[in-house]
């Protein structure tokens, strides 16, 4: 009973000798590092786990030298193989630890909370995914230590490497879906189709990436909702990444209006109202007619912003702005069906009205930039350069 009381009170007290020293080491560290942010991450997420694994080190030390007495019984193997499975369990959560910090500790020198945050992305993106697959190892390696310390499973171990290949073959096929989601979250993360807090458009909804794991991506669309889809969608069907190289981005409003709309007059209307609202941000005011068929034309007013967000709130400003304007200054031009009943010779004086001024021909150079998208401007230029080529202009002339 002595014996047993001596083991009792080994292990206690060598456990309270290891939080002891873990917590003066905790405190010390603190102190050193008020200004390493590396130090400060150590102190609030590797704590816990270091005292545990310390803590059921010690434990198993001081059972394992104070229970020579009762060396081949079934319980002292029993409690030793307890505290060996315990103290591979806690180190494993400590070297997950020591990594969580260390990959923290690289994305707090990446801010995903200012403009120009495509790189910071970019390496959040890589170093979450990263994380995810670490831990995973780890859980793996440490579980398939703890087997191994249990003499069945060594002793089925040659025979379960020598069916390794057909077994692998096997489970190949059975998680083909699930191995295939997985490499296709790693070809996310590296190839830098997709990254976190990206805008996309996929299955017809507007969202951002929220969540990006191996295994799946979660959109947050517009409006609140949740669109879960599997890693494999990204890489294998088309999507619109709106942020991919920057926020901004360009938008369209259209509007069907009779023949009669001044164009120019709506051009200058469009201008002044994207120079009142702080959602433009001063790249694109463009006012075309883009179609003439159906008795109506096709006016298409392209508008610039800094972000998604604010390109959805530009476009609708403009669709009600300029659906106003239509309606209180020019109602003439709102759109109608014409209708007309005469001679087929058109030889009756009314079927031809000569105009009553004079129609102004705007010359070559008098193009105003605002009625151009692919030059008259910088950003024209470059966009012409883009879609057209250096060497070409984009209506073809050389």
């Amino acid at each position: 009973m002595q014996s047993y009381l001596t083991t009792i009170a080994a292990a206690l007290g060598a456990a309270a000798i290891a939080l002891v020293v873990v917590e003066v080491i905790h405190r010390v560290v603190r102190r050193l590092g008020r200004r390493s942010l590396l130090m400060t991450e150590l102190t609030d997420h590797a704590h816990r786990s270091f005292q545990v694994a310390a803590t059921v080190l010690a434990v198993q030390l001081a059972v394992r030298y104070t229970t020579t007495y009762a060396v081949g019984t079934p319980w002292r193997k029993l409690v030793l193989h307890t505290l060996v499975l315990a103290v591979v369990a806690a180190v494993a959560w400590l070297v997950a630890s020591l990594l969580v910090v260390v990959e923290d500790t690289a994305l707090a020198r990446f801010r995903t909370d200012v403009p120009n945050n495509r790189h910071a992305r970019r390496v959040r993106t890589q170093v979450v995914l990263l994380r995810r697959l670490t831990i995973a190892v780890i859980v793996v390696l440490a579980v398939g230590v703890m087997l191994m310390t249990f003499p069945a499973v060594r002793g089925i171990g040659a025979g379960v490497l020598t069916s390794a290949g057909v077994f692998g073959v096997v489970a190949a096929l059975a998680a083909q879906s699930l191995l295939g989601n997985v490499f296709a979250g790693l070809q996310l993360a590296f190839s830098d189709a997709v990254r976190l807090d990206d805008v996309v458009v996929v299955e017809g909804e507007w969202g951002r990436i929220e969540e990006l794991t191996l295994s799946y991506v979660v959109v947050q669309i517009w409006d609140d909702r949740r669109l879960i889809l599997p890693t494999s969608y990204f890489t294998s069907t088309p999507f619109q990444n709106w942020t991919r190289t920057e926020a901004a981005v360009l938008g369209t409003a259209e509007f069907d209006l009779d023949w009669s709309i001044p164009v120019q007059a709506m051009r200058e209307e469009l201008r002044r109202l994207v120079e009142s609202t702080e959602l433009w941000d001063g790249r694109v005011c463009v006012l075309q007619v883009t179609d003439a068929t159906g008795g109506m034309i096709k006016v298409r007013a392209l508008v610039s912003a800094a972000d998604a967000g604010s390109l959805w709130d530009l476009r609708c400003l403009v669709r009600e702005h300029l659906a106003a304007w239509v309606r209180d200054h020019r109602p003439t031009a709102l759109p109608r069906l014409r209708t007309e009943l005469g001679d087929a010779s058109g030889a009756l004086p009314w079927q031809w009205v000569q105009p009553r001024r004079p129609v102004r021909r705007l010359a070559e150079p008098e193009m105003p930039d605002d009625a151009r998208v692919f030059g008259g401007s910088d950003d024209g230029d470059a966009r012409s350069e883009a879609f057209v080529g250096p060497e070409e202009t984009a209506d073809g002339r050389r």
